[in-house]
């Protein structure tokens, strides 16, 4: 994998935030490289049919954030990220923590594998808050 310029990785991260916060379906997509693979549990919340948190290439990514940008409601309307990011020209990190100047929210961190100045290999890892959501999206019981 080529590293990606710095103006290349700080056109992701900041497009990334701006596309999901405005629920900009196509701007999103113009992000992912068209093998993309994601990988989140939330697939398995949001797709129903689905039995795995992978899905691989656009034409199955974009299903994906439709349903969610359509469906998520109050639990994961809140996206507050420090600005800070950190990225080694081929991949590319951030948090959204739990703890925002305006309470709890759900608790992520991206990473994401970049090639060509697109996301080329997505990864959502969820923290406790987060955990608790999407247990309480699928109906279990977190205990």
């Amino acid at each position: 994998m080529t590293e990606n310029s710095e103006a290349q990785v700080r056109h992701v991260y900041d497009q990334w935030h701006e596309t999901i916060v405005g629920r900009d379906l196509d701007g999103l997509m113009a992000l992912y490289a068209e093998n993309a693979v994601l990988e989140t549990p939330l697939i398995l919340v949001t797709l129903p049919n689905q039995t795995e948190g992978i899905l691989r290439g656009r034409s199955e990514i974009r299903p994906f954030f439709e349903a969610g940008l359509r469906k998520l409601g109050n639990e994961l309307n809140r996206w507050h990220r420090s600005g800070l990011f950190f990225s080694n020209g081929r991949q590319l990190t951030w948090e959204y923590p739990r703890a925002t100047p305006q309470g709890d929210q759900v608790d992520l961190v991206e990473v994401m594998d970049l090639a060509d100045g697109l996301i080329a290999h997505h990864r959502v890892y969820w923290g406790w808050v987060g955990f608790r959501t999407l247990v309480a999206a699928l109906g279990k019981s977190a205990s």
